[in-house]
Parts: structure tokens; sequence; C-alpha cells
């Protein structure tokens, strides 16, 4: 654990374009196991993510400083500072949190950490399987199946290394 100050940030990294902005991740460096907590400092016209729900996790969003915008299933709206917005698992916590100010915003957003975490990029449709806190991997719209097709293409790709042959020489279905 160590003594971390949100006011007198020390950045973990700084978000390429389209994030344009400073993260500090603060619960894991105040040595939380449960609780996420990262510190986004937002340039003019940056981001902290797309506009995404999460199916395992909710999320809690302080403002700390300037006026960022949020857009939720409700509509976009500018937040003050002070401002504390909840954001449950669902469709109805969809959210995007933005900065179209000309003035740097400060957010805090505080979540639970379940994994594994299913999480959904609205716009384009993109499904995320979060497993842990640093793997995740992508789904474009698109690429999805029907789970028995999957589950069936597995099972053949099980067969296969010995030449296409179940135990007992017995012939994989459809063969």
């Amino acid at each position: 654990m160590s003594d971390v100050n949100v006011f007198e940030p020390d950045w973990d990294a700084e978000g390429p374009d389209p994030f344009r902005g400073r993260i500090m991740r603060v619960g894991h460096r105040a040595g939380a196991g449960e609780l996420g907590a990262t510190l986004y400092e937002l340039d003019p016209g940056g981001a902290t993510s797309p506009y995404h729900l999460h199916h395992g996790n909710e999320e809690l969003l302080v403002v700390l400083d300037g006026r960022p915008s949020l857009r939720t299933p409700a509509g976009t709206r500018e937040l003050a500072p002070g401002a504390i917005v909840a954001f449950p698992r669902g469709k109805d916590g969809a959210h995007r949190v933005f900065n179209a100010s000309d003035g740097r915003a400060r957010v805090l957003i505080v979540s639970t950490m379940n994994y594994p975490e299913v999480a959904e990029h609205v716009d384009t449709g993109t499904v995320l399987a979060i497993t842990e806190p640093s793997q995740a991997l992508a789904f474009p719209a698109g690429t999805d199946k029907p789970v028995m097709e999957a589950v069936v293409a597995a099972m053949r790709a099980a067969a296969e290394p010995d030449g296409g042959e179940e135990p007992g020489g017995a012939q994989p279905p459809g063969t």
C-alpha cells in the first residue's frame, strides 16, 4: 500500500489520441483488491473510453475538476465539479465520459472488480471478454456465431491432432 493523492498525481500513462489525457490507477496503488479506481485528466477533446456498458461491474464517477460531458441512454449533459453519477450493470448503465470543454477535466471512476466481466462498446457492437485486469479479448460485431456451432467446431478441432480420429479409432461426427 502506498500514499496516493488525486490532487498531486503521479501519472501511470498518457493516453494516445483519441483518449488525450493522463491516467493513474489509484485503487491498485492504494492496495485495493476488490475495488478499482482510476483517475483521468482529460485534455479538450479527450475521453475515458468509448460509449460502453458492463455486465459484471458497476461504476461510480466523481468529477474533481473541470466540466466533462457525460453520454448515457438519457442523452448527453455537461457535469460540474463535485458531480457524482453511478453506472449500474447492464444497458441502463451505458456511458461515455469525454471533455467537450476548452479546459482540462479531472474525474475519478471507481468500480467493482468482478471477473470474468463482459463489456460492450455500444456504438460498434464490439463485445469484450475480460478474465482479469490485464487479460481481455475483443469480439467485433459480426464475428459472433451460435454457441452450438462454436462448440461443434471446437469438438471437431480437438479430434484432429491425431489425423482426424476420435480416441479408439472412431471418426468425428460429420466425416
